[in-house]
């Protein structure tokens, strides 16, 4: 899945018929760390580092909620991109744009709408590393013949 170019986005958002009413964009980038998300949140220690992140999300609820914010004190411009499927560390999960006319209404909107997001429409699984190793492995076996014999390529006659 191809990431947005935030600096194209905002090039659109300033080029936007609403943009004269804009004196601030704000942009947020999530993107997957290998800390655990129990390790950053509760300090929990001794968890394995994660490999990937599972990502979904509901197509419904995130038009709903840019909508809604679009309705927001002072917002006169959102968009958003969202990942989707198995996202490994050091990718990006999500982009948000929000214009709006003062800091204060601008700060409060992306705070307020990545909350909603993260809270309303996604579902995020972290992965840890010793999990995906084994997946891998047992994918590998899985893909692996059963006869090595059976696949080895056939002799050539010699000339």
């Amino acid at each position: 899945m191809q990431e947005p170019n935030i600096i194209q986005w905002l090039a659109e958002a300033k080029a936007d018929p609403d943009a004269h009413l804009c004196g601030m964009y704000l942009t947020h980038n999530g993107v997957v760390r290998s800390v655990p998300k129990r390790t950053a949140r509760q300090g929990v220690e001794g968890l394995s580092p994660v490999a990937y992140v599972d990502f979904s999300w509901d197509a419904a609820k995130l038009d709903a909620a840019v909508a809604e914010a679009r309705t927001w004190p002072g917002v006169h411009y959102v968009r958003v991109w969202l990942a989707e499927g198995r996202v490994a560390v050091g990718e990006s999960l999500m982009y948000v744009l929000i214009g709006a006319d003062i800091r204060p209404n601008c700060v409060a909107a992306l705070e307020k709408l990545v909350g909603y997001i993260k809270d309303q429409v996604v579902v995020e699984a972290e992965v840890p590393v010793d999990e995906a190793a084994a997946e891998d492995a047992a994918e590998a076996t899985a893909a692996a013949p059963a006869d090595a014999a059976a696949s080895a390529p056939a002799g050539c006659p010699e000339a």
